[in-house]
């Protein structure tokens, strides 16, 4: 796997604005559409679960973040993002959530902090996926819950993405640092030594969440 430049990644994070997930819900079906979906998907996942301490990985604006603090109000809920604008952001808008700058790489917490981690449409962004799942496998209880998400890589994703990126989401064009499908995700997943518990399509299987443990 060839890795991408830094540089590179700079370049994404100053094509997508810190508002993009919130402005996409309010002023594009379609976005509406998929977050909504994304968040019914997580709910089945958790279900009537508790956790007292919850990490985003890869939070950007913190759309997600808001959300997974809203259905659990009495944990306390983490997010961290390299992009310091979207941090700021997130920061202004969601002030009772910890939110700081930091690279998924180094996660910048001791191990054993969290009963749940999510990863939700990062992995596929980031510069190397296999140190942030093994950061993530450090940083999470030994009875905790790992959920990564993204895209399955399947036709119809492919399909749609092309046509996203065409249109609506120019912004994303060349986002995608691996563009995986889902077995290539389940493979580094397993290489970095998570057990896969449950494997979620949604979104029409456009969408998979594998929820791991150690």
């Amino acid at each position: 796997m060839n890795k991408p430049k830094q540089k590179t990644l700079n370049q994404i994070w100053q094509q997508v604005p810190p508002n993009y997930y919130h402005q996409g819900v309010t002023k594009n079906l379609l976005q509406w559409i998929w977050h909504t979906s994304k968040i019914k998907a997580f709910k089945q996942i958790v279900q009537q679960k508790k956790f007292i301490k919850i990490l985003d990985v890869g939070c950007s604006g913190g759309f997600m973040t808001s959300k997974v603090a809203e259905i659990f109000p009495r944990s306390q809920v983490f997010a961290i993002d390299a992009y310091p604008d979207a941090i700021n952001y997130a920061k202004s808008r969601f002030p009772h959530i910890n939110f700081q700058v930091a690279d998924a790489h180094h996660l910048p917490f001791p191990e054993d902090s969290f009963d749940l981690i999510i990863c939700y449409e990062t992995i596929e962004h980031v510069l190397n996926p296999q140190k942030i799942l093994q950061q993530m496998r450090r940083v999470v209880k030994k009875n905790g819950t790992v959920i990564v998400a993204m895209d399955s890589g399947n036709l119809m994703f492919k399909t749609t993405w092309w046509a996203w990126e065409k249109t609506f989401g120019r912004v994303w064009q060349g986002a995608h640092l691996h563009p995986f499908h889902h077995q290539d995700l389940e493979k580094i997943i397993r290489q970095a030594d998570f057990k896969i518990t449950k494997k979620h399509f949604s979104h029409l299987g456009m969408e998979v969440s594998f929820v791991l443990k150690k």
